[in-house]
């Protein structure tokens, strides 16, 4: 694991930008394409953005695939990350994406984990962007995660600091209305990845980043996995850094 400690929020997104666009390109040239994954939330806000701003990627050649998302919630919530990937990211492209994989928890999550799971099986992913949670969560694999399970996605019960922290960021009017379950990417699927560029700021993920990069690997602890991973870096501003050693 190489860890990247800016001097700035803006700074941390340009390097995590910048390394996952090389992956990116390493892959369309030696093997014609690329897929990638993308996390959502408060926290990609900026590092889309450099993502969007890198030359020389010819997203035509790039399937993308979704992270995590709500049970229950149609895309025209303003909290629906189907919602949030189109409108700040494959919706910005300068072309379209070779495919664009979103997860619809809406009506029938289970075939959702199935029919998408089906793809993704058949597909090596080169680069994972994704965060950190407050609760140390990876997608929403919240503690004690599954780190046996090789479903692709899973469905999975959020935990009430899971919840307070969607409300916390604005998603939702009020506690009640942040859903119960969510269909996410496993732990395993996501470790699968070749190259994993994770983008973690603000001060509230210091003691997540803390526990996931100082402590012990375990699925309370559910980013330290991270840990073994063969290819992961993980960037980070001055705040979310702070309490590292």
């Amino acid at each position: 694991m190489k860890i990247w400690i800016s001097k700035h929020k803006l700074d941390m997104a340009s390097a995590a930008a910048t390394d996952g666009a090389a992956h990116i390109r390493e892959a369309i040239a030696a093997n014609g394409g690329a897929a990638i994954i993308l996390a959502t939330g408060a926290s990609q806000f900026e590092m889309l953005d450099a993502l969007l701003a890198q030359g020389d990627i010819d997203w035509s050649r790039v399937t993308v695939f979704h992270l995590d998302e709500y049970v229950g919630l149609p895309i025209t919530h303003p909290a629906s990350f189907r919602r949030y990937l189109q409108e700040r990211f494959i919706g910005r492209l300068p072309v379209p994406p070779a495919a664009f994989h979103g997860l619809d928890a809406e009506t029938d999550p289970l075939e959702t984990c199935q029919r998408v799971g089906a793809i993704l099986a058949g597909q090596s992913i080169d680069v994972a962007f994704i965060g950190i949670g407050e609760n140390a969560h990876l997608a929403f694999n919240d503690p004690p995660a599954d780190f046996d399970t090789e479903e692709p996605f899973i469905v999975v019960t959020l935990d009430a600091a899971c919840r307070q922290q969607q409300l916390g960021e604005g998603w939702f009017p009020k506690l009640s209305a942040v859903p119960k379950q969510a269909v996410t990417m496993s732990i395993r699927q996501i470790m699968k990845s070749r190259h994993i560029v994770c983008t973690v700021p603000d001060e509230r993920k210091a003691e997540a980043v803390r526990a996931a990069i100082d402590g012990p690997v375990a699925p309370e602890i559910p980013a330290s996995i991270l840990q073994v991973h063969a290819s992961t870096s993980v960037y980070l501003d001055p705040p979310a850094g702070s309490l590292l050693r």
